[in-house]
């Protein structure tokens, strides 16, 4: 497909137009490390907030969501818990002011405030270093294939006969392009960019709705879809039939092993809970709460988080989805079992989408793999820079030095990101990986490092190391062999054989889930009771400062001891509550502008009075709790550099 000439000087304009901006605002970020990892603790959190929601309205992401759309209808709206998306709800109600608290500058050097120094801290703090590195490197190749599948097909230039060549080439050229400024510029341009390119993405998601609605009348989008596809609620079974229609998508639906939808549920819902209890990733999530001014402010960033993502991309979610069933419906038909689904967004937005405004979208959508490219590179070189070479080589390293170091680091970590997407073939794998894999290692160390004064870093450390290495081992290419030899060899048991391939329905990732992460929580618990608890001053330190709810007492009985006045965290109670509202809260929100697009306004004021009442009650049991749970007294300043 060729670009007009339009919309080719639109795009030209918008990379150019980004670079300078970043490289602009570079001199603010080369003062110090501080400056440069954490943007000098300066910037406003709603700022923050948009900046760190244009860092998830990444390209390859919105691939898979009109996937999902178009396969799976309103029950899409369930699929990314994955993620899962509503650990932002986690984040806002209670764990990023927990996080702010510490005043550190990454997760690593979060172990040091948590454990100690100590040999278990120790070997905890490179566990954290080397998992954020492995996460950061898998974003980057998920960030690789999607852009490459994307500008195949609408940049004019093709460089060789392969497309899946052609692909690499050019994500190759972006990402090089995105890594110039954000190198350079740290925090600062990141941000900056990232505001700018959210900007001109939700003008064009928002024109992208808009245009669907005029084109698609419910009638005709009914007469393309299966009965349910519009009902958000679900069975056992995900209702859907598309053998009158499209039947690759029955064949797409078994292939992603979401057949038993109700029992896929209850895993999303499961996972997600463990993982979002966790607190945020050590990525550009966690280095957003960090560079807040204070813990008040850093859950309100992750509010803010909520609301700019999801009305804007869900709009243009909506938009290409509906234009691509009615307009698009028979070419997918005719393709049978070679349909690539995650080309439906291009291929929507090269049919229906006209001249000036396809440059304005396809902008966007640069605009937002670079904002997730930036973000993800951007929280590398503080692991690389501050837990491994100021910490164990060179403690003394300048300033000056170590913003060099930066530079080298941010080149290093998007080298081997396009080192592994090169030959990676599909957005789904990558995803699958990162969101049970490498999550499923992380989250049982993570969840009980917060709530339980007895765990040590001994035992975080061995929770961390198993768990990411049954992680890396159980879902390289042979992890498929391994199911269908653990299905064989239970064929003489039939319960158990049965069970088994009901599991074995699921993706790969959902099946070895669960005993990745049943696997960490043993390391966790023999890690932590053949050693001994940390020393009591530590504890007593991290409590005071973090206060958080959860099995303090033995710390809380040494804190009181000194300081009777001290009370413990009264708010778990409230958190839950407000958790809860939460997630009711931002699942409408998703809800809310599909519902708008496909012009079922019934159900769309249905989902309007639920984010009305849920916000209502945010406000009064949450936002006007924040005074109170985080006074100005909690105002901390980043560790000194």
């Amino acid at each position: 497909m060729n670009l007009h000439l339009i919309d080719i000087a639109i795009i030209v304009f918008f990379l150019g137009a980004s670079v300078l901006v970043g490289y602009l605002v570079s001199h603010r970020a080369s003062r110090n490390t501080k400056s440069y990892f954490l943007g000098g603790n300066v910037l406003p959190w709603y700022l923050l907030g948009v900046s760190n929601a244009s860092g998830m309205f990444d390209i390859a992401g919105t691939m898979l969501l009109v996937t999902w759309l178009f396969v799976y209808g309103m029950k899409s709206a369930w699929i990314p818990w994955l993620w899962p998306v509503f650990n932002q709800i986690f984040l806002m109600v209670y764990l990023s002011g927990w996080l702010r608290r510490s005043g550190v500058t990454t997760g690593a050097e979060w172990i040091k405030f948590r454990f100690g120094n100590g040999l278990g801290a120790q070997l905890s703090h490179l566990i954290v270093v080397v998992f954020a590195l492995v996460s950061v490197i898998g974003f980057l190749s998920y960030g690789f294939k999607g852009i490459g599948k994307f500008a195949v097909d609408f940049l004019p230039w093709h460089f060789v006969a392969d497309p899946g060549a052609n692909e690499n080439i050019y994500a190759l050229i972006l990402i090089g392009i995105t890594t110039f400024y954000v190198v350079k510029g740290g925090m600062f341009s990141v941000v900056i960019t990232e505001v700018m390119q959210f900007t001109l993405l939700s003008v064009a998601a928002v024109a992208i709705g808009l245009i669907a609605m005029n084109n698609v009348a419910p009638e005709t989008l009914h007469q393309v879809i299966p009965a349910g596809w519009d009902n958000i609620f679900f069975g056992w079974n995900t209702g859907l039939d598309w053998s009158k229609h499209i039947p690759a998508a029955n064949a797409k639906i078994v292939s992603d092993g979401m057949s038993l939808f109700g029992f896929f549920w209850m895993m999303l819902l499961f996972k997600g809970i463990f993982v979002a209890a966790a607190g945020p990733a050590p990525n550009y999530d966690m280095q957003r709460i960090l560079s807040t001014r204070n813990p008040r402010e850093a859950c309100m960033m992750s509010a803010v988080v909520n609301v700019v993502l999801n009305v804007p991309r869900y709009f243009m979610v909506a938009g290409l989805t509906i234009l691509a069933l009615v307009f698009y419906s028979t070419t997918i038909r005719e393709m049978g079992t070679n349909m690539d689904f995650e080309k439906v967004l291009p291929d929507a937005l090269s049919r229906f989408v006209p001249v000036g405004l396809l440059g304005i979208t396809v902008a966007g959508l640069l605009a937002a793999f670079m904002s997730n490219l930036a973000a993800t590179v951007n929280a590398a070189p503080p692991y690389i820079v501050n837990d491994i070479y100021r910490r164990f080589i060179n403690p003394n390293a300048s300033e000056r030095l170590c913003v060099r170091l930066s530079y080298v680091a941010s080149f290093s970590v998007v080298a081997l990101g396009i080192a592994v997407g090169w030959f990676v073939t599909s957005i789904n794998d990558v995803v699958q990986w990162i969101v049970a894999g490498l999550w499923g290692g992380y989250a049982a160390s993570n969840v009980i490092k917060w709530y339980w004064w007895r765990f040590n870093g001994f035992g975080y450390f061995w929770g961390m190391a198993v768990g990411i290495g049954a992680a890396m081992l159980v879902l390289l290419p042979f992890a498929s062999p391994w199911q269908a030899q653990i299905l064989a060899a239970t064929t003489g048991m039939p319960a158990i054989h049965g069970a088994l391939e009901t599991l074995a329905t699921l993706p790969i990732a959902f099946f070895w889930f669960p005993a990745i992460l049943a696997l960490s929580l043993i390391g966790c618990f023999i890690g932590t009771y053949l050693s001994k608890a940390e020393d009591m001053e530590v504890l007593k330190a991290f409590y005071k400062k973090t206060r958080p709810w959860g099995f303090w007492g033995p710390v809380l009985k040494a804190v009181q001891a000194d300081d009777p006045t001290f009370k413990p965290n009264p708010d778990f109670v409230r958190d839950m509550f407000n958790i809860a509202v939460g997630i009711v809260w931002q699942t409408s929100l998703v809800a809310l502008p599909i519902y708008v697009v496909i012009r079922e306004f019934d159900k769309a004021e249905i989902a309007g009075g639920i984010v009305a009442a849920t916000s209502l009650i945010l406000y009064f049991t949450w936002v006007r709790h924040l005074k109170k749970a985080y006074p100005d007294s909690d105002n901390v300043p980043v560790a000194a550099e």
